[in-house]
Formats: structure tokens, sequence, C-alpha cells
């Protein structure tokens, strides 16, 4: 019988069972053979898999409880994505292990040759670090040094704030951790962000002892957010990014030219009164003098804003996943949805995340046109979305948002 070379393997799917009686090791693996004859065909005939090499060596762990056994089975495949699943999903048709009856259960189907990848890619980041030469290789040179740059991020303080190395006189200081990741991938060290529009008691600290640059975005919500922060904190100077753009997509030239044009509070507190600027210094328009105590008066609620009450959804909220999910289907996007259900944001599924972070509004459910990973699941957990909706889900223990299968 042939073996799967572990080079060749792709795929392994780990199943669970439990029988009612007692159970042999050969009696799972009889069983697996036996009650899948004929299902699939005479190409997927598991016996004949096995014998091509196509299939490997199937191990099972068992033992007896209480009179019934119980146990896992992994299967090795080297067969493509659509054909391992439908072995696995074979097995679950099996009802009886033996004498006795019993069920099996998919766990999960790994794919072995991601975890290769993720060793491979955190491997060259290590040897990276260790190279004292300097040698450009194109473009994966570039991103491996970016990345190994990102990599000195550290926490800072009770809050446990991204930060860069503070140890300097100046410090700038970002909004999230997106940001002080952006800008460390383009050499500045000295960052530190603020994980959210709220000031941290850290950072106002930090001002009685050093000079702080705060950086915000170029949009009328990081102006907001500077007033805030210059309400509550010994702030030196404003730096703002180019009109409509976030810091953490500025390229490397934008963040160290927004920088050089940063400007006095009292200067950037004098610009809020004109439109026409995005805090750099360029392009004054003076308004009426309404229009300019309008702006003023916008930056004070800022500051005093007191704490909406959540309102509380009214309805099924599953069917109503359900239906707004129509408007993305088949588009493999996620998007991001208030309590009304209006979308605030349409994503790419992997930026659900760092959406989630940046998000100005609260989200009430994230809707996603494919598979949910662990980390989508826990960042919805961290910024307390109520429902997630996927067409399946990663395992992950103790999830405190409401999963929807689509």
């Amino acid at each position: 019988m042939a073996k799967v070379s572990p080079v060749s393997i792709k795929y392994m799917i780990h199943a669970s069972f439990k029988a009612e009686g007692p159970l042999e090791k050969p009696d799972v693996i009889g069983a697996l053979f036996g009650q899948t004859e004929g299902l699939l065909g005479e190409d997927m005939e598991m016996r004949e898999l096995q014998k091509e090499g196509r299939i490997g060596r199937i191990e099972v762990e068992l033992e007896l409880v209480d009179g019934k056994t119980v146990g896992e089975i992994k299967l090795p495949s080297a067969l493509d994505k659509s054909e391992t699943t439908l072995i696995a999903a074979a097995l679950e048709t099996i009802d009886r292990i033996g004498p006795t009856e019993a069920q099996i259960k998919i766990n999960k189907i790994e794919d072995v040759r991601g975890e290769k990848r993720d060793f491979i890619l955190g491997r060259a980041k290590q040897l990276l670090q260790g190279l004292e030469a300097k040698n450009e290789i194109g473009e994966m040179s570039k991103t491996l040094t970016e990345e190994t740059r990102a990599a000195k991020i550290q926490e800072y303080g009770d809050e446990r704030l991204p930060a860069g190395d503070l140890s300097g006189n100046e410090i700038v200081v970002v909004e999230g951790r997106a940001d002080v990741v952006n800008l460390l991938k383009n050499r500045v060290n000295n960052v530190i962000g603020m994980n959210g529009t709220k000031l941290p008691k850290e950072i106002a600290k930090l001002g009685e002892t050093k000079e702080i640059t705060l950086f915000v975005d170029g949009d009328r919500g990081g102006k907001l957010i500077a007033g805030n922060v210059i309400s509550n904190a010994n702030i030196a100077y404003v730096a703002v990014a180019p009109d409509g753009k976030e810091v953490e997509e500025l390229q490397g030239k934008e963040i160290l030219m927004s920088l050089r044009k940063k400007v006095g509070v009292k200067d950037f507190l004098r610009m809020l009164k004109y439109s026409g600027t995005n805090g750099n210094g360029a392009g004054y328009v003076r308004e009426s003098d309404r229009a300019a105590d309008r702006e003023e008066r916008a930056v004070e609620k800022s500051v005093e804003k007191p704490v909406e009450k959540e309102v509380e959804f009214v309805g099924d909220a599953k069917a109503k996943v359900r239906e707004t999910y129509e408007k993305i289907r088949g588009s493999k996007n996620a998007i991001l949805v208030d309590i009304k259900f209006d979308i605030i944001r349409k994503v790419s599924p992997r930026d659900v995340p760092r959406a989630l972070d940046y998000s100005r509004q609260k989200v009430f459910a994230v809707i996603i046109d494919g598979p949910a990973t662990s980390g989508i699941i826990r960042s919805c957990d961290d910024f307390g979305v109520k429902h997630l909706g996927a067409t399946q889900f990663s395992a992950v223990e103790n999830t405190r948002v409401n999963l929807i299968s689509l």
C-alpha cells in the first residue's frame, strides 16, 4: 500500500468521532474504507487513492470513556482542494464503526503548505535582521525590510499603546496602530499611537516632558481629533496628511513632506477658522466670521461631546444580516453596517480588522461574502461588533460576537 511523501501532502483532514461501544483502531480504518465505497465513483475510491499515493496513512487515536469510544482521525491528502473536501464530507456519512453506532465530525481541513509559507516568511525576516550588508534584491527585499522595521513595534504604558522608540526628546503622536506601523516602515521611529480618537493618559504625561507633534488624517475627522487632543495635552506642533488621505496609507515622501510642514498649535487653531486648508499651511480662503464661528464650535463640540447611550436593535438580526448579504453576494467583499443596517464601509475581507480599528462610527454587524478567519472574529470581539455573517467560520473559542451562517 503506497504512502504519501510528506513533501507532497497538501491538506490534512482533522476529524473526531464518538461510538456507543468499545472499538479498536482497525475497526475505525475499516469503516472509513468500507462505508465510503461507491459514494464518490470509481475515481474517488479511498482504497484506490491510497494505493496511488494520493491519500496517505490514516492516523487514529482513541480512548474508552464510560464504555464508549471517542477519538480523533487524521487523514493526509495530496488531492486538490475540491477533491479533499469531498473526501472529508464523505467521512461524515459513516454511521457505524464495527458493531456499534457512531458519528464522525470534520473539525477542520488544514492547508499544510500555508504553514510552510508562514515559516519561510518568518525565518526570512529573522535572517534579514542578522544581515549587516544592505544589498537590495528587488521588491521582495524592500518588503522584507519594511516588515522588519514594523516588527520593532512595542507596547507603551498601562494602556499598551503601540509605539516605536520614545527615548528621544521629540515624538510623533498618531491615531492608531496602522499609522504607527506605516511610520515605522518609513523610518519614522519616534512614534506612538492613541488607539482611537480618545486621548490616553500616557500621552498627556509624555507631553509634560517631551515635544509632541500630533500627526492626523487629512479630513474633517482628523481636525476634530486634533482639537480634542490639543485641549487635553501639551502639544507643540500639528502635522496633517494631504487632503482626503489617511496617515496609514501615505508613502514615505508624503509622510516626510507632511511632517516638514507641521505648524504650531496657535497657527493650526487659526487655520480651523478658514476653509480650503488641509492643515499644512497651504491655500487659505477666508470665510465670513459666522462660518469661522461654526467651525470653531464644531471643534469644541467634538471635545466635550458626551458618550451616547448605545441603542438596542429591535427585530430579527439574523434575518436582517442575511437580507443585507444579498447586496454583496458574489462580490467576495465585506461590509460594515450600523445598527440601522446602513453600509458604513465596503472593504476586502482581509481589511476588516483595520476598517474596524479606524471606523468613526459604531459598527453593529460585519457581513462577509466568504469565510471569516480567526483574526476577523477576534477583531469583531475586540471592537464590540454584535453580529458577524459569513459563509463559513474558523474555530475560535469563547467568542462573544453572534456568528451567523450565510
